[in-house]
C-alpha cells in the first residue's frame, strides 16, 4: 500500500498518519480519488482568499502567508475596495478564514501552486454585462464601493459552497469528509452574512445604473444556472412564491431546494461558471490558464 494522489477509488486511513488521505489502488483508476476531489477545491479558496484579502486590506497571500501559495503567480488586478469600517471588519474575517482553509487542506493533500486568478474591474464587468444581456456603463467596478464589492462577493463564495455539498456524497473516508464538512460550514456562514447584507438593501439602487440589489442577485444566479447547465441550482433574493420556503414566501435570503437543502454541484459545473464559458474545457473568466489538479486538468486535456 502506497500513500499518492492519484486518481483511484477504494481510500484507507493508515493508523500510523491519522491526518493523512491515503488511498488502495484498486478497480476503475479514472475515477477522482479524496485527494484529487479536496484538491479541486483549493482553486475556490486560492480565488476567495485573494479576492477578500486584496479587497479588505489591499495585499494577498504574498504578505499574509507566502507559504501557501506554492510559488503561484500574484493575482491580476486585485485591489484595495471602498469598504465602510463595519464591512471591511466582515471581509477581514472572510480573508483570514480562507487562509484557514489552504491550511487546513494542504495539511490533508499535497495541492499545488496558486494558479493565475483575472480578479481584475473587466473579469466582473464582463460577468455583470453577462448577467444583464448588455453592456453596463460605465462598467461595473467592484472596488469602487462597498455594495459593488458585495454584489462581487455574492458571485464568488456560494459556487464554492454548492460544490462541497456535491462533493460531500462521493468521498470514500472520514477524514476527507470531517474536512470537507468543516469547510462547507463557514462557507455557508460566509454565504449567508453575503445574502443577509444585500437582503436588507434589496431596494437599493446601484448606482449609476438604477438597478436594484434584488436585481443584480436574480440576473448572477440565473447566469450561474445557465453557464452551470445542470437546472435550477441557485436563486436570487427574491424569488416566485413557488419557489420559496415552502411555497409561502417571497423572500429568499438563504438558497435551497423545495425541501429547502442546498444546492450542489459537480466540478465540471463549477469550471463551466468560474471559466464563464459554459465549458469546462475552456478557460476564461477568474482562471485564464484554467484551474488546477487532477480533475480541472483532465478538462483541459481531453
Amino acid at each position: 500500500m502506497a500513500v499518492h494522489h492519484i486518481p483511484i477509488i477504494s481510500f484507507l486511513i493508515i493508523a500510523s498518519l491519522p491526518f493523512t488521505i491515503a488511498v488502495e489502488a484498486k478497480g476503475n483508476s479514472s475515477e477522482p480519488s479524496d485527494a484529487d476531489r479536496i484538491e479541486f477545491a483549493l482553486n475556490l479558496e486560492y480565488l476567495e482568499a485573494e479576492f477578500f484579502l486584496y479587497g479588505a486590506l489591499g495585499y494577498g497571500l504574498d504578505v499574509v502567508a507566502p507559504e501557501l501559495a506554492g510559488g503561484g503567480p500574484a493575482p491580476i488586478g486585485a485591489q484595495l475596495a471602498a469598504l465602510s469600517p463595519l464591512v471591511r471588519d466582515l471581509i477581514s474575517q472572510f480573508a483570514y478564514q480562507e487562509v484557514g482553509h489552504l491550511r487546513a487542506i494542504k495539511k490533508e493533500v499535497k495541492g499545488f501552486p496558486r494558479p493565475v486568478l483575472d480578479l481584475r474591474l473587466g473579469t466582473f464587468a464582463r460577468i455583470m454585462d453577462s448577467a444583464f444581456g448588455r453592456r453596463l456603463y460605465p462598467p461595473f467596478d467592484p472596488y469602487a464601493s462597498e455594495i459593488n464589492y458585495l454584489l462581487a462577493s455574492y458571485v464568488i463564495p456560494y459556487v464554492g459552497l454548492t460544490g462541497y455539498v456535491g462533493t460531500n456524497p462521493q468521498l470514500q473516508n472520514t477524514t476527507s469528509k470531517r474536512l470537507v464538512a468543516g469547510l462547507l460550514g463557514v462557507e455557508s456562514g460566509q454565504d449567508a452574512v453575503i445574502r443577509t447584507w444585500l437582503y436588507e438593501r434589496l431596494e437599493v439602487r446601484v448606482m449609476p445604473y438604477r438597478l436594484t440589489v434584488a436585481e443584480f442577485t436574480n440576473r448572477i444566479s440565473v447566469l450561474r444556472d445557465r453557464l452551470g447547465n445542470a437546472g435550477v441550482k441557485d436563486e436570487g433574493l427574491v424569488v416566485p412564491m413557488a419557489l420559496g420556503a415552502e411555497g409561502r414566501v417571497v423572500g429568499n435570503v438563504l438558497a435551497g431546494n423545495n425541501a429547502s437543502l442546498s444546492y450542489d454541484r459537480t466540478p465540471e459545473e463549477i469550471l463551466r461558471i468560474v471559466y464563464g464559458t459554459g465549458d469546462a474545457h475552456i478557460p476564461g473568466g477568474f482562471f485564464p490558464n484554467g484551474a488546477s489538479g487532477a480533475i480541472a486538468k483532465s478538462f483541459l486535456q481531453s
